[in-house]
């Protein structure tokens, strides 16, 4: 591992920058705060972390000022229906961490009286925390001096010390470099400034290498390509698999519904009723597998890629010619949602999808009614 240039010009330059070039975010104290001695929410530095893995900050700003105004502190959370939480959280994806959401908030409320633990040891042991996470609350929140390594932070850091082991191999090296790098006083915001630097100027593609207040000590732009770092292991294919979805309509434009199980992909989830496709395995993609006899017709297709495997879903539609509910259900958990409460549902984007591919007017906004002048 290279050695590490002194800590403190590099501490000491990248929060210059950052007490001039900050983002302001709703979650964030700005440096001029924080000097004045006002401190990060535990709770505001927890639900933003969550949020914005593998999400962008412009997505995630509109969820998290709703969860604020839903649920103000963690303990409201704790006490929230969590059908309305998974509600809340229906677009941002990764639905596994919005069930951890609601667990940990449960475990701060009942374990620690609703007061966040401030170590990273302390933090790992809630639900859905692990080693990123618990470092930012760590930091960012109480001022702990722990390393911090998220997606923007291994970029500046790989690029700066030219790292050439592939990542994700790479973490433990470049964790142990952003350790030694971290100040002892205001580590929290040389956290937040390498992730500024890295969504701002350290970007993964034509980095404005010129504006860098690191610029002369990146490894990267004096010996190499700063684009080619961070190194990357070859990437697998992603499996493709297939299955079915079938969106029934009723004459009132109502739409049949249902809810997943709570464990597995997308658990606890609103849906369409479908064949059983998984990570691993095939569903049916024909109208074998449809809910009840209707006259079922083929509309289409969608593809929707996860992490590990892309899904093709057949979509089918069919409109039923009565409003009492057809005979020969496969499930009992399903009710009919009429269109103008359809988006307000914990659908996640594979079943949006599905049913725009069906409606496709579904999810359009219907125009605000315009009262009359006076």
């Amino acid at each position: 591992m290279l050695s590490l240039p002194p800590a403190v010009p590099i501490a000491q330059r990248l929060l210059a920058w950052y007490d001039r070039h900050h983002r302001d975010l709703p979650w964030r104290v700005s440096p001029p705060m924080a000097k004045s001695g006002i401190v990060a929410r535990p709770y505001d530095v927890w639900l933003s972390e969550v949020m914005l893995q593998q999400t962008t900050v412009q997505a995630v700003k509109p969820y998290f000022e709703k969860f604020l105004r839903l649920w103000p502190d963690v303990t409201d959370l704790a006490k929230a229906d969590t059908e309305e939480v998974m509600k809340a959280w229906a677009g941002l994806g990764y639905y596994a961490r919005a069930r951890n959401l609601k667990k940990c908030a449960e475990a701060v409320a009942e374990r620690h009286g609703g007061i966040f633990p401030d170590t990273e040891e302390g933090l790992k042991t809630l639900p859905g925390i692990g080693d990123y996470t618990a470092a930012a609350i760590a930091a960012i929140a109480f001022g702990r001096r722990s390393a911090v390594l998220d997606g923007n932070i291994e970029r500046v850091f790989s690029r700066l010390f030219m790292v050439e082991t592939p990542l994700p191999a790479a973490k433990p090296e470049l964790r142990a470099l952003v350790g030694e790098a971290t100040p002892y006083d205001r580590p929290g915001d040389f956290a937040q400034g390498l992730m500024d630097l890295g969504a701002t100027i350290c970007t993964p593609k034509r980095p404005a290498c010129a504006l860098c207040p690191l610029n002369e000590d990146c490894l990267a732009l004096k010996e190499a390509d700063p684009e080619s770092f961070p190194r990357k292991a070859a990437k697998k294919e992603k499996p493709v698999r297939v299955g079915a979805a079938f969106v029934a309509i009723r004459p009132d434009g109502a739409v049949f519904l249902q809810k997943r199980g709570d464990t597995g992909l997308l658990g606890g989830m609103t849906e369409v009723p479908g064949t059983e496709w998984t990570a691993r395995i095939d569903g049916d993609t024909t109208m074998a597998g449809r809910p009840f006899d209707a006259d079922w017709q083929a509309c289409g297709a969608i593809v929707h890629v996860f992490t590990h495997f892309e899904l093709r879903l057949s979509v089918y539609r069919a409109n039923l010619a009565a409003r009492d509910e057809p005979q020969g259900f496969k499930t009992g958990n399903g009710w009919w949602e009429h269109p103008e409460t359809l988006k307000d549902q914990a659908l996640p984007t594979v079943m949006k999808k599905a049913i725009a591919q069906a409606i496709p007017d579904a999810f359009r906004q219907t125009p605000k009614s315009r009262s009359m002048p006076r």
